[in-house]
């Protein structure tokens, strides 16, 4: 009977040290267990536009999160989708830290144009094309 007590209490006392190596451990990777592909981002958000195109899906900023980056109708954003994949968010993420709207830096640079992709073939050059800063001017002579 002395042994039953004192291995129950053993459990008992045990039990929450084996807790904390479980899933909630601070520091640890989440994404080595949740995962979601571009075609699962595609299928979970379909409803919400005909033409979403999924360009990336990453480790969102915010912890337990993915942030997946979408196109539709010309417009690159991205939005955020929980681990448990039954929750959207679709705002900014703002950093209190370091007071800055992450998800905006996000939308600008998945919306940065290579200039060097832009055909000059028939462009009107104006000085020194080998200049170090070039100023493309577009306009539309209609």
């Amino acid at each position: 009977m002395r042994k039953l007590v004192f291995f129950s209490v053993l459990v008992f006392m045990l039990l929450p040290l084996s807790q904390s190596f479980g899933f909630s451990e601070k520091g640890q990777d989440c994404s080595k267990c949740h995962k979601l592909s571009k075609d699962e981002a595609a299928a979970l958000l379909k409803e919400f536009g005909q033409g979403l195109k999924i360009l990336d899906v990453a480790a969102s900023p915010m912890k337990g999160m993915w942030e997946v980056d979408v196109e539709a109708g010309g417009r690159k954003v991205p939005v955020y989708i929980d681990f448990s994949k039954k929750f959207m968010v679709s705002g900014a993420i703002i950093s209190l830290k370091e007071k800055k709207n992450l998800t905006q830096e996000r939308v600008e640079e998945i919306n940065k144009v290579d200039v060097a992709q832009i055909p000059l073939g028939d462009a009107l050059v104006m000085g020194d094309k080998n200049a170090k800063h070039k100023i493309i001017v577009f306009d539309d002579p209609a």
